[in-house]
């Protein structure tokens, strides 16, 4: 049976799992679109998105907004969400016990949107849903394809605003991404000959 978004909330909400919930303001679920054909999950809340409960609303949530902005895109037609739904203390990485106590949450949130292709924002994203030993810096802007849907690792805008030189590398991933999308939506109406 698949669980209703009012549902998922609720659950996120109540979830102690860890104790990541012990010292935050707000729960950040995720938002955007519902019906989105991209997705873009990153690492967790920091301090603007914990007091706010929304996901990337500080620096580098700006930032997302420029790059989704530049796709020719707005945040209203993406889903936005992170791999832990609580600030971890000081924005330090989830460990692996908290990333995986989220894991059913994030899952369920894909199985609802539905999404043709997801952005993997940072190592902790890649490495929670791709594999544990995945490297961003070696292996970023390269297509993996799981279950039907396309994921692209790139880096997290957090790591641009600490290193612009990263930029074009991130700029060339999301150029695959939205050929990417015009070519799924073009095999979905009616074939690759009108791609």
């Amino acid at each position: 049976m698949r669980v209703s978004w009012q549902g998922l909330y609720d659950e996120i909400y109540a979830c102690e799992k860890c104790g990541l919930c012990r010292n935050i303001h707000n729960k950040v679920p995720g938002q955007g679109d519902v019906n989105a054909s991209l997705m873009f999950i990153g690492e967790g809340p920091g301090a603007d998105e914990d007091l706010q409960g929304l996901a990337f609303v500080g620096a580098a949530g700006q930032l997302l907004t420029k790059m989704i902005s530049a796709m020719g895109m707005t945040r209203e037609k993406v889903y936005i969400c992170n791999i832990v739904k609580c600030r971890p203390p000081q924005n330090r990485v989830p460990d692996p016990a908290e990333a995986a106590a989220c894991l059913p949450y994030l899952r369920q949130q894909v199985a609802l949107v539905r999404p043709r292709v997801i952005v993997l924002l940072g190592s902790t994203a890649a490495k929670t849903l791709l594999r544990e030993d995945f490297r961003i810096t070696r292996e970023r802007g390269k297509w993996i394809e799981k279950k039907g849907v396309w994921f692209m690792p790139t880096y997290h805008p957090a790591a641009l605003l600490r290193d612009e030189s990263k930029k074009r590398d991130v700029w060339n991933d999301l150029k695959l991404v939205m050929a990417k999308l015009k070519e799924l939506e073009a095999i979905a109406h009616g074939g690759p000959e009108n791609a």
